[in-house]
């Protein structure tokens, strides 16, 4: 299996290296090279191995998430704590937040949903320096 992989991922190498020698001249127009056969190639190469990525990450990630009873109850209760953090931002966000002229380029409910992904930053990022400093303070106080 390892000599597979190794001799597939040479394969692209060189694929990728002739693609990248016969991508368009920096001065050709934007719009043209973009239509460019390696360019289009590329990205094939570049989505596939996205999706190779994705799925063997997933598929190991379950496996051992499901070998661990345990892990699969913090899992649980990571991914509820988070839905409560999204309905809470839901919650707390406002669809009238945006200026009347800009109020043209997107409906109430967009608005909404952006205010929800700020709230849902803001309450991960508090909580992530909350996680970095209570456990230092309380070993700075406990010595």
């Amino acid at each position: 299996m390892q000599k597979i992989i190794k001799i597939a991922l040479i394969v692209i190498g060189v694929i990728s290296a002739l693609l990248w020698y016969l991508l368009p001249s920096s001065d050709m127009p934007a719009a043209e090279a973009a239509q460019s056969g390696a360019m289009n190639a590329m990205f094939i190469i570049t989505y596939l191995l996205l999706g190779i990525a994705v799925v063997v990450s997933l598929v190991f990630t379950l496996k051992n998430l499901f070998a661990n009873p345990q892990g699969l109850k913090k899992t649980l209760f990571v991914i509820g704590g988070f839905l409560l953090v999204v309905g809470i931002s839901y919650v707390l966000a406002s669809g009238t937040d945006v200026a009347p002229e800009f109020m043209a380029m997107s409906d109430e409910s967009t608005i909404k949903k952006i205010g929800m992904g700020l709230n849902v930053f803001f309450i991960l990022t508090i909580i992530a320096v909350a996680a970095l400093i209570v456990p230092a303070v309380k070993n700075m106080f406990s010595k």
